[in-house]
């Protein structure tokens, strides 16, 4: 196989516990009726008028007395809200995974209202937001999410808390928002507390390094993604601007080199071996292959097209790709791309995180989740402390192999400890332990089944120890 030279630079057309308690005395006080917004908050949810939002029927998922409201907000980004008929005035904030592609759909937001039910039946009312766009554009998310949150004050209720949510790529999002509307030292925090749930938080400049690493190493091994009688391109870009490839065809690629939808013992011995070349140097599962091969194609396209002006913000020059039978030849064979300094300085601003938030954050991480690295956390502890705010970080994790959703009684539990570490100043002292938050897991199973695996002593590794190293601009 030949090897590619060294490329940078611009696309080419061609190419119950204390809180529990306090929960409770928020309903008794009533608190779940609407109340008249302080001066202040009026002035802030007044920045832009914001039409009202219009009742819905809830989702069967939801508790039978809920009320829902959805609506399109003045950016254009599509909402659903719900609130519990006993409100514990705390008001969730979601921000959604994806990122999604194209225009936003209103179903997206009823969609992450059915999966988080479980916030709305632990007494706490949802908002979420599709956002104005698709594609990855964390810092026009986050204003997006805010700006839900101040129509919530406009025209549902005030909150006593609000707890900022962000799930896999919306964990990116709301870590950027925390950081916009809750640093440090703000007067008025938009935000008590950050919840951030299987996260991609090591910042676009290094999440997406393996995706790079798996479109070389895949094409070393098929060839065919592009096709040699196709026009080549730097597998950077994702697809060029016009290209018609669909996801079905990419499916269709992939079958013909790994054999995915096929049993183990009906692949070819040739679609064996590249399978298995591609899962032990990538470190990904079969399962999760194509998913991840999508991505790194209409993601990829995104970002460089609409994010960093044609430029390249991803390179693997040095790195060395092990766990093939001839590693050698693999190597010599990838394609070597270096990223252009100004493409990551650009795309870093807007979607890696700085540390800069002023509240208490709580993470959680399935330690065998497919989709987005468990040593991410690790990177994005980093980022807190080097930023001066790590006694506000809690990372917690849990002995689960699915990214989307953990389990119901988890949810409940982490924004127990959550809330009674922000009700008691969010001060180092009053951090939660992950022993702490697993004691009240199993305390939230006798109202939710079962579901609690979170692991006390576990500590992920490195995000090089996962993902190879690389030079980097």
């Amino acid at each position: 196989m030949r090897t590619a030279s060294v490329q940078r630079g611009r696309l080419r057309p061609q190419a119950g516990s204390l809180v529990f308690a306090w929960a409770m005395t928020l309903l008794v006080a009533g608190c779940a009726t609407p109340d008249t917004p302080p001066p202040a908050a009026v002035a802030q949810a007044n920045q832009t008028a914001e039409a009202p939002p219009q009742g819905q029927v809830c989702p069967a998922e939801l508790p039978p007395d809920a009320r829902c409201l959805s609506g399109q907000d003045s950016a254009g980004a599509y909402y659903w809200i719900a609130m519990p008929k006993a409100w514990s005035g705390v008001l969730v904030l979601h921000a959604h995974g994806g990122p999604e592609l194209g225009a936003p759909k209103p179903e997206r937001s009823a969609e992450d209202l059915k999966r988080w039910a479980i916030m709305v039946k632990a007494g706490h009312a949802w908002a979420g937001s599709t956002f104005r766009q698709g594609g990855v554009a964390v810092r026009a998310a986050a204003e997006d999410t805010e700006r839900l949150r101040r129509l919530f004050v406009q025209h549902v209720a005030r909150p006593q808390v609000t707890v900022l949510h962000g799930q896999s790529w919306g964990a990116s999002v709301a870590a950027k928002a925390a950081e916009m509307y809750a640093a440090p030292g703000a007067t008025q925090p938009a935000y008590d507390a950050v919840l951030l749930s299987n996260g991609v938080l090591g910042g676009g400049t290094r999440s997406y390094d393996f995706r790079l690493d798996l479109r070389v190493v895949y094409q070393a091994l098929c060839a065919n993604h592009p096709k040699m009688d196709e026009p080549q391109y730097p597998l950077w870009m994702g697809l060029p601007p016009d290209a018609k490839l669909s996801r079905a065809d990419l499916a269709e690629r992939a079958e013909a080199c790994l054999g995915l939808r096929q049993s183990a013992e009906r692949r070819t011995p040739e679609q064996t071996q590249r399978l298995k070349t591609l899962v032990d140097v990538i470190r990904i599962p079969e399962s999760s292959v194509l998913g991840h091969l999508n991505w790194a194609t209409w993601h990829f396209q995104d970002v460089v097209q609409k994010r960093t002006q044609g430029l390249n913000p991803w390179g693997n020059v040095g790195a060395q790709y092990r766990g093939s039978m001839d590693d050698r030849a693999l190597n010599a064979a990838v394609a070597r791309y270096a990223a252009d300094p100004q493409a990551v300085q650009h795309f870093g601003r807007d979607s890696d995180p700085n540390g800069q938030i002023g509240v208490p954050v709580l993470t959680v991480h399935g330690v065998h989740d497919p989709i987005a690295f468990v040593e991410l956390e690790t990177q994005f502890r980093h980022t807190m402390v080097q930023a001066g705010q790590g006694q506000r970080l809690v990372q917690v994790f849990s002995d689960d192999k699915e990214h989307s959703y953990l389990s119901d009684p988890v949810y409940p539990a982490l924004l127990e400890s959550l809330l009674a570490w922000a009700k008691a100043g969010g001060e180092a002292l009053n951090k939660p332990t992950p022993a702490l938050v697993a004691e009240r897991c199993n305390r939230w199973e006798a109202q939710f089944g079962p579901g609690c695996r979170v692991l006390p002593d576990y500590r992920p590794a490195e995000l090089d120890a996962r993902v190879v190293k690389r030079q980097r601009p």
